[in-house]
């Protein structure tokens, strides 16, 4: 196994990769710095793109361009203009609830949750975004802050936890109707160091969860238990995503602790790839709107 740095820019808080099959490309985002990022390995190129508010997760679009999930909804974003156009809202987002990790199902869906603000309150939601829709349909509630959606392989079980709880959450999924049922808990990162982040599910359907705080990426077999943890440089790992021609490096942005006021290391926010783990991971749909 090896764990290396890759040359794209350092982000404030570094969440939301995104390999894109098609185009052999990462996209990621800076939350804070307000950025879509683009990084492809064959050519070493970086792209950036800004966007007008706080950024909780994107994904690209099966007709070009890519969404975001800016603090007030679901916007559009044109990669050839940077222009962002608003596409789908819900009435409880507001000053103090706000969109965040979001990820597309496999059929063309966007799953999306919103968080608290002040992270006190479990006042977020998932929604689902239909493609071709400008609703925001919410599918459960009770959640103080979204983060990690992710499928099984048979798109059975849907996961997705709340990090202020600590807690990863298993439910059937109805890929046919986009629809959740009998959430309950799958894993506990209480005594992991840290919260659960950005997670993705490999092709064996292990569950792969970033441990923010904890300096750690977790695997957890499919009941629950834990099947390996791979040590990380940084404290503030954010998310995870496998990539590359053949889905077997592991990407994973990170946070700088500089946004919370704390000394920051001066890699943190940097972006690194796992290689050599053993493990594929599965193709990302693009969003079918």
């Amino acid at each position: 196994m090896n764990i290396s740095k890759i040359n794209t820019p350092l982000c404030m808080v570094g969440e939301g990769p995104v390999w894109d099959i098609a185009e052999q490309a990462l996209y990621f985002i800076d939350i804070l710095g307000k950025k879509v990022l683009h990084f492809h390995p064959a050519s070493g190129e970086t792209r950036n793109w800004d966007v007008p508010d706080i950024i909780g997760s994107m994904a690209i679009r099966a007709g070009g361009g890519a969404i975001v999930a800016l603090a007030n909804g679901v916007h559009t974003l044109d990669f050839e203009t940077g222009t962002c156009t608003m596409l789908a809202s819900s009435p409880d987002l507001n000053d103090q609830v706000q969109l965040a990790d979001g990820k597309v199902d496999r059929r063309g869906r966007f799953i999306v949750g919103s968080s608290d603000r002040g992270m006190k309150e479990a006042r977020g939601k998932l929604y689902v975004l239909e493609p071709g829709s400008t609703q925001l349909r919410a599918i459960d509630d009770d959640i103080f802050l979204a983060n990690g959606p992710c499928w099984s392989p048979d798109d059975a079980t849907f996961y997705h936890a709340d990090s202020i709880r600590k807690i990863i959450y298993a439910y059937n999924y109805d890929i046919e109707t986009g629809t959740v049922a009998n959430r309950r808990s799958f894993a506990s990162t209480e005594n992991l160091g840290g919260i659960p982040d950005g997670a993705t599910v490999d092709a064996e359907g292990h569950i792969w969860s970033a441990i923010c705080e904890g300096a750690k990426l977790v695997r957890f077999r499919p009941d629950g238990s834990i099947e390996r943890i791979v040590e990380f440089p940084l404290k503030l790992p954010g998310s995870v995503m496998f990539g590359g021609p053949a889905l077997d490096r592991l990407f994973v942005p990170t946070l700088s602790p500089a946004f919370m006021g704390r000394e920051a290391d001066p890699l943190d926010g940097s972006t690194y790839v796992i290689d050599g783990l053993g493990v594929t991971g599965l193709a990302e749909p693009r969003f079918g709107g």
